[in-house]
């Protein structure tokens, strides 16, 4: 039986891939864009936030690149399933024996490496290039894995829940956009009005952010209070995602 899975699951994930790596476009922003913006911002973060200390300027501006790209990243793994429904194609894969957890398994680790390539890239980048201070290692691959464990939940979520693509670009792009703003992915909080202060913890990019900036500073209580939120979220998109792909979905509406 778990052999069946892994077959079914491997299937899936090479299909997915191939399906992914034709149309590169997208995964390729999300890898380079982030990079571009910190190598051009770099200089104006580390002078505004000269006076907090000499290395928060470039905390602020990686973190905030990274969870604010991976939060666009959200499209690539929403588009997915949604392609597959409008291409009236996931009722086929439905009527397969392979279970609805295995659909959803299948469509996120292809969208798991693009994620996991894109963290590597900004944040050894930032090392590389700017100096990012890192205190370990190890939990920043906890506050990595966290992070985009949440963000595949979440695009899975999307996915089955948008009616259209247009509807779902409104998800990713400016719900995106002002949730990483909100959670202060391009300007820290201090700096925030106060009522965007209040509202900051209701965004994904706000604990995504602490994560990060715990992980780099070696905050080992703060980030495992992050950790938990994360994986929370993540656990109630999964399940909302798994369970809305067992329903109808309104085929008329995705002509």
């Amino acid at each position: 039986m778990l052999s069946d899975a892994r077959y079914r699951i491997g299937s899936l994930v090479r299909l997915n891939t191939i399906l992914l790596m034709r149309e590169p476009g997208p995964v390729v922003s999300r890898w380079v864009m982030p990079l571009v913006l910190i190598a051009v911002l770099h200089p104006l973060y580390r002078a505004a936030l000269a006076g907090a200390g000499e290395d928060v300027g470039t905390k602020q501006i990686v973190a905030g690149m990274l969870v604010m790209f991976s939060m666009f990243a959200l499209s690539i793994v929403g588009s997915a399933i949604l392609t597959e429904r409008s291409w009236r194609t996931w009722d086929r894969l439905r009527a397969t024996p392979s279970a609805s957890w295995e659909l959803l398994v299948g469509k996120a680790i292809p969208a798991l490496g693009v994620l996991v390539i894109q963290q590597v890239l900004v944040l050894g980048f930032g090392y590389v290039l700017f100096g990012l201070s890192i205190e370990s290692l190890g939990l920043l691959a906890l506050a990595v894995s966290a992070w985009v464990l949440a963000l595949l939940c979440l695009g899975m979520a999307l996915g089955a829940l948008a009616r259209s693509h247009s509807e779902l670009a409104v998800f990713y792009d400016v719900g995106g956009l002002a949730l990483t703003t909100l959670g202060g992915a391009l300007v820290p909080l201090t700096m925030m009005p106060g009522w965007a202060q209040s509202l900051a913890p209701l965004s994904p990019g706000y604990w995504a952010m602490d994560s990060y900036r715990s992980a780099l500073s070696g905050n080992v209580g703060s980030l495992m209070v992050d950790v938990a939120v994360l994986l929370m979220l993540a656990v109630a998109a999964g399940a909302l995602a798994a369970w809305r792909i067992t329903r109808g979905w309104g085929r008329s509406q995705l002509l």
